[in-house]
């Protein structure tokens, strides 16, 4: 999709993978944890690509994991994460699945999410948030919303008091985590402290918010830093 911030974004778009090969992922993981003695609980459609954009292939993906026959996983340990795909979160929300949904917002600023995040420009906040009231509307199932917190950028107390308006009334919670290094983008991290600060304004409006810890970003495998070294 193209998000600036994003290692995926800045590899560019390479081609979807199919159903089956979404699905070897997680047998492949699962086999590892097994000499473990350890299970896979959680999966999470995301990071190098978007789900949404793949529709057909990941719902099929979905359904063969979670199928009794199949991986046996439970609908709601599955949560697809989508940059902003408005026909296709209506198209999710019309399925009645308990699969749950996760949106990469980042801002509530169209300008700054446009810079950022290119599809905004297609789909704007105003109509990706009235598209997200229609799913919990349909559904009853509360939506995360996934903000990268990047310093001077996103990360005031401000921001946030802007981003607990756009949700006031809607069953949501908020994950941020601060923003994993690449490249590609000279943006930094916010600090602890700042994080923290978003976290009690969110909640001082009522808004569930959970800072998201950092992982992975020794071997360039944290939150969106998923990139291919070579073409497959």
């Amino acid at each position: 999709m193209g998000c600036v911030f994003c290692a995926t974004g800045q590899m560019g778009f390479l081609r979807h993978l199919s159903s089956g090969e979404i699905v070897e992922q997680v047998i492949h993981y699962a086999r590892q944890l097994a000499e473990e003695g350890e299970r896979v609980t959680n999966i999470v459609l995301m990071g190098m690509g978007e789900p949404f954009h793949n529709y057909e292939a990941t719902m099929s993906a979905i359904d063969r994991l979670n199928h009794p026959e199949g991986f046996n996983l439970g609908a709601r340990r599955f949560t697809v994460s989508t940059v902003g795909l408005v026909p296709m979160i209506k198209r999710f929300a019309d399925g009645g699945s308990q699969v749950n949904l996760a949106v990469s917002l980042h801002t509530t600023d169209d300008a700054l999410r446009s810079s950022m995040i290119p599809i905004n420009r297609k789909y704007p906040v105003s109509e990706l948030l009235d598209a997200c009231r229609e799913y919990v509307e349909k559904t009853n199932r509360r939506i995360t919303f996934e903000w990268a917190l990047i310093r001077d950028v996103n990360d005031s107390p401000e921001h946030a008091r802007q981003l607990a308006e756009h949700l006031k009334g809607l069953l949501s919670h908020v994950n941020v985590i601060p923003l994993n290094p690449t490249q590609g983008y000279e943006g930094e991290a916010t600090t602890r402290a700042r994080a923290e600060a978003f976290r009690a304004e969110l909640e001082r409006h009522g808004i569930p918010c959970t800072i998201r810890m950092r992982r992975g970003i020794d071997i360039q495998a944290g939150c969106g830093q998923l990139a291919s070294e070579r073409t497959l």
